[in-house]
């Protein structure tokens, strides 16, 4: 007997007719309208009695929004595992991460040959596949760097670029039923998916054994091999001749008998009978999960497969993997999900552990796991921001990407709820249909949560102020694990230090923002030749200066390279439609230097600040300089030119504030800075931080009042006191000894609660 403890799932298994090309589509939303977890199609390119599988499969992907799909199984001789790896992974993205991969060898060679394939024997047809699954498993994994050099004389690349990441563990299921493809499946695969048509008493059992012994050689737990079956019958009033022609009952015996006995995790049934369909689903597999969960339950059967000796062999000492709350989603230095989430956008990182929660009592249970722990604790939102804090090395990484809702507490007052975990392009896009806005950054990756606790500075920043500005009320959690909701009445002091220096009091899980109603705004992007660079930054300064504060502006400097001197480009938003006033107000702009491109439009906020996907893989970490400008002045014009010129800083970054941000007093968030026109920031290198460090210090510190911290990564301690006035510092200490007297968050910035 064998039960490999798998979480038990039911599928289909259907024909792709091209006679009925709609049928096939139906049949697969009828899969998911009955509770079914799996969609399969037939695999047989040289059929012209068959529509494309591939084709078919991305159609029912758009037709549906729950189930899983996949060829059962793909043919792997017609389809280049290169190729097939992007398709797949392409379709993961687009589907939510609901795309599986049935892969076979071949067979009907006669078939495969007259559509320009090549024939193997069946020994070649092994290897064949061993070397696709090697290409195809490199190209998703994007944590190397490296281009990908794989495979063998059947299927190679030589160099090919990684990616894109599917958006989930993909599973390589394989159709094996000789011992060669068997071991295969030991060594390689994730699934073995045979038809029970095909097999002869006794061969699921010798399967069985024949996968786990090359599975154990292989240093693989035999039970993280998911066992996959089609299966085919009639459902009939009396029973007959076969397992699975007969009553209900006779079907759940049967399935309940290879579930425990056989290790059967996955059934898929062969019906393209949309009655028979239903009865499975709704008769069925409800019986087949009740008998199978409390023969489990009496048994001491734990479900879910475990993770490989390679894997646990990755594990960082000093952390207890086993003492993870039950209900936390995990990821391990082992896991293939892990190159995914172990980096920021900026910063490479490598957690001991990964803690995804799915709501406020995970975060909790999360926190309370995480401070029993050894290393360091990031608590990330989407990993934009530029210090990289949001990962570490060896410690915990507590990600709440998993609370991303965005939802309308109040039509009247435009208020929303928003999770700490979306990013600031879901928000925008959500938003959109009812034509408000929230006063956020100029780019989509960021999350919510950091941006929402640190300042943020957007494009709306002088029309509307600050991110935080627009915060009326938070949820956070502390480092008790005590839950509180707060606003300008309900402990006001926390709320007053959450808007600006969050990141050290707690981890906040929503925010509820004040909307604004604002159908469109007028965005205008410029690209200028910045080769007179003091000049072109004095213009737009007093360009930003001088306009209404419907304007604001993001000013975008980089050296050149290859030839090409520095260029500038400029990205301006007025907060309205009114185009003719846009217009007027941006024509001054032209003048600041030779222009080489200029684009325009009216669009929703959404069009300037939308969803964007970001590969998370610390591909270029800077070193930063931040800094805060009262003004404009021909002095710090020159001095920012010059820091540019001096090729320590490859780029700088200017962004317009003033205006609704200077309405603002001072001590009404522990962002205190409400008189400074100007965010300056400047990167450079990691290889270069002394000499960043030494010409930001000469050329641009004597300008600056104080700086934004989410720009900043210089760790010299005198940061923290440029970033908060003394009065404020002092109020944040007094916070920091009430709620964090133990200093739990202290990555990003810390307050010491000692002073």
């Amino acid at each position: 007997m064998a039960d490999y403890g798998h979480e038990l799932a039911f599928g289909t298994f259907l024909t792709p007719q091209s006679a009925d090309p709609h049928a096939a589509v139906a049949l697969a939303v009828l899969s998911e309208e009955v509770g079914l977890d799996l969609v399969t199609f037939q695999d047989h390119p040289y059929q012209p009695a068959f529509l494309d599988t591939w084709t078919l499969l991305t159609w029912a992907a758009a037709r549906t929004t729950r189930v899983h799909l996949a060829a059962d199984v793909i043919n792997l001789p017609l389809r280049p595992p290169a190729v097939l790896a992007r398709s797949v992974a392409s379709l993961d993205l687009l589907s939510g991460g609901r795309a599986e991969l049935g892969l076979g060898a071949g067979a009907f060679w006669d078939a495969i040959e007259a559509m320009g394939g090549t024939r193997l024997t069946p020994g070649q047809a092994v290897d064949a596949l061993s070397q696709a699954i090697d290409v195809i498993r490199g190209l998703w994994d994007t944590s190397e760097r490296s281009p990908l050099r794989a495979g063998g004389e059947h299927h190679h690349v030589h160099g090919a670029k990684r990616g894109p990441a599917p958006a989930h563990d993909i599973g390589i299921w394989v159709g094996a039923y000789k011992p060669r493809m068997l071991r295969l499946v030991g060594r390689q695969a994730d699934g073995w998916l045979p038809s029970l048509g095909r097999l002869q008493p006794g061969d699921l059992a010798r399967g069985n054994e024949a996968i786990d012994a090359a599975a154990r050689e292989a240093g693989r737990d035999p039970r993280a091999i998911r066992r996959l079956l089609n299966i085919g019958g009639r459902f009939t009033v009396v029973s007959e001749d076969g397992a699975l022609v007969g009553p209900v009952q006779q079907w759940v015996d049967e399935l309940v008998r290879l579930a425990l006995e056989d290790g059967i995790g996955t059934f898929v049934l062969g019906t393209d009978d949309p009655h028979d369909l239903r009865t499975f689903a709704e008769q069925v597999v409800p019986a087949v999960r009740d008998q199978v969960a409390a023969a489990r339950a009496t048994a001491g059967t734990t479900e879910g497969g475990p993770r490989t000796d390679a894997a646990l062999a990755r594990r960082t000492e000093g952390i207890d993997y086993d003492a993870v709350p039950p209900g936390l989603d995990v990821v391990e230095p082992g896991d293939r999900r892990y190159g995914g989430l172990r980096s920021t956008y900026m910063r490479r990182g490598t957690p001991g552990i990964v803690l995804l929660p799915r709501d406020v009592d995970g975060v909790v249970a999360a926190l309370g796991y995480a401070r029993s722990q050894r290393g360091p604790l990031a608590v990330r939102s989407a990993g934009h921001g530029i210090s990289g804090r949001s990962t570490n090395d060896g410690g915990v990484v507590l990600d709440v990407r998993g609370l991303a809702r965005v939802d309308v507490v109040d039509e009247t007052t435009r208020r929303v709820r928003i999770g700490a975990g979306a990013t600031w392009g879901q928000v925008s896009a959500a938003l959109a249909p009812r034509g408000w806005s929230v006063a956020a950054v100029d780019h989509g990756g960021v999350g919510v949560g950091g941006l929402a606790t640190a300042g943020g500075i957007g494009l709306l920043a002088r029309a509307h102020g600050l991110t935080i500005d627009q915060v009326v009320a938070a949820e956070v959690v502390l480092a008790d694990g005590s839950v509180h909701q707060v606003d300008a009445t309900h402990e006001p002091e926390l709320f007053w230090g959450l808007r600006g220096a969050g990141g050290n009091l707690g981890i906040v899980t929503w925010v509820e923002m004040q909307a604004v109603e604002l159908p469109d705004v007028v965005l205008a992007t410029m690209v200028f030749d910045a080769t007179e660079t003091t000049g072109l930054i004095a213009r737009w300064g007093r360009f930003v200066e001088e306009s209404p504060r419907e304007v604001s502006s993001l000013l975008h400097l980089s050296t050149g390279h290859r030839g090409r001197g520095p260029v500038a480009q400029t990205t301006t938003v007025w907060a309205g439609d009114d185009t003719q006033a846009a217009v007027a107000a941006f024509e001054p702009l032209l003048g600041a230097g030779p222009l080489l491109d200029h684009r325009a439009q009216v669009t929703p906020f959404a069009g300037v600040v939308g969803p964007v996907e970001e590969h998370q893989d610390g591909a270029a970490p800077p070193a930063s300089r931040s800094g805060l400008l009262p003004r404009m002045s021909a002095i710090a014009a020159a001095d920012l030119g010059t820091l540019l010129g001096s090729g320590v800083a490859t780029m700088l970054q200017v962004r317009a504030v003033g205006g609704a941000v200077n309405d603002v007093a001072p001590d009404a968030t522990a962002y205190a800075h409400r008189h400074q026109l100007f965010s300056v920031a400047a990167f450079g290198g990691l290889p270069d931080r002394a000499g960043l460090d030494t010409e930001w210090d000469r050329l641009a510190h004597p300008h600056m009042d104080g700086l934004y911290l989410a720009f900043e990564t210089d760790p010299r301690p005198q940061r923290l006191l440029e970033a908060y006035p003394p009065r404020t510092l002092a109020r944040l200490r007094a916070l920091k000894r009430a709620v964090d007297p133990e200093n739990v968050f202290d990555q990003n910035y810390p307050i010491d609660p000692r002073g």
